[in-house]
């Protein structure tokens, strides 16, 4: 998959759940390319596209290790996450990623039907991305209840006194 989908669906999924966390997970849904040149260059020899950098299990055990150990304010956790959604979505290319370190075959979510750079990859990242968008707006909390930076609520802001009536009419039909 393209960068930019892969970027769209580990930034939607977790702005639902920790918005502040979004740009950790972005910087880990690009790690399973940026670390095969770093392995690269440290190391001195090739590393294999969609190797030993994209196995399910290394970013799913990262993951699990991540949430059942003290973890400052979710940071690991959000960059395993992102890192994870990246392998997961490269799992429904055609190519597919390896499952464990040592495995023969290819693991491809239902089929591996996808080209990178085609329709499908766009369709399926900005699907996810328009579902996290109605769940955000189908969970959005009351005015004064919750922090939510992504979606405002201005008539709620202008119901509660913190903008004017200019403001408000400015700004309620901004959605972003």
């Amino acid at each position: 998959m393209k960068w930019i989908n892969h970027l769209a669906i580990a930034g939607a999924t977790t702005a639902l759940v920790a918005p502040a966390l979004v740009p950790v997970a972005l910087l880990g849904s690009t790690a399973p390319d940026w670390l095969e040149w770093v392995l690269e260059k440290l190391g001195g020899r090739k590393v294999k596209h969609r190797g030993v950098t994209h196995v399910v299990l290394y970013w799913a055990g990262g993951l699990a290790f991540a949430l059942g150990l003290w973890d400052f304010h979710g940071i690991l956790a959000a960059f395993a996450y992102g890192g994870l959604t990246h392998v997961l979505a490269d799992s429904l290319t055609v190519s597919g990623v390896p499952f464990t370190p040592n495995a023969e075959r290819r693991f491809h979510l239902f089929g591996g039907r996808l080209r990178t750079g085609n329709a499908g990859e766009y369709g399926i990242a900005w699907g996810i991305v328009g579902v996290c968008v109605v769940l955000a707006m189908m969970f959005k909390p009351h005015s004064g209840t919750g922090w939510y930076p992504f979606f405002p609520d201005w008539g709620g802001m202008y119901q509660d006194g913190v903008v004017d009536a200019k403001e408000w009419k400015d700004n309620r039909l901004k959605f972003f």
